[in-house]
């Protein structure tokens, strides 16, 4: 990928998968408080659904670790440098998980922290509409529910 079209890319990734990106946010915010979205998209896996990609929630409890061991990392490069840990710190600890997700996405060696204050449906609503969905699919299908599970989405 070629380093004038991240953006573009980015911006593409969580347009996509904006209603999975709430569902985590507010899956995890409802188990464990205030926290962020880390996702990767350095080894994606394909089924049948299509692609997926790592997801991981990090609550603001074990942010601050998380982000020195992460960052400390020789291969992982945060865009704008590393005063960025006070920034994440400081957004986690002032967004209202009702309306914005905290989001860091990783691309190969980089890591880009995004702020998602107006997503076009709310993290409850995200999390809301999966459910139902997969409500209907149980209904539809049998047995089958998934977990919600915000290790791997």
């Amino acid at each position: 990928m070629l380093p004038n079209n991240i953006q573009d890319w980015q911006q593409t990734f969580i347009e996509t998968n904006f209603i999975v990106l709430g569902f985590n946010a507010w899956n995890g915010y409802l188990k464990s408080g205030r926290g962020v979205i880390v996702c990767s998209t350095n080894s994606p896996s394909i089924n049948r659904f299509g692609e997926s990609f790592k997801t991981h929630f990090v609550p603001r409890s074990r942010l601050a670790p998380f982000l020195n061991a992460w960052l400390a990392a020789p291969d992982t490069v945060i865009v704008k440098g590393h005063f960025m840990t006070d920034h994440i710190l400081e957004a986690v600890d002032n967004y209202d998980p009702n309306r914005a997700v905290i989001l860091l996405l990783e691309l190969g060696e980089n890591c880009s922290f995004f702020y998602l204050k107006e997503l076009p449906l709310s993290p409850p609503k995200c999390h809301q509409t999966i459910l139902k969905t997969w409500d209907e699919f149980k209904l539809s299908q049998g047995k089958f529910k998934p977990t919600c599970d915000t290790k791997n989405h």
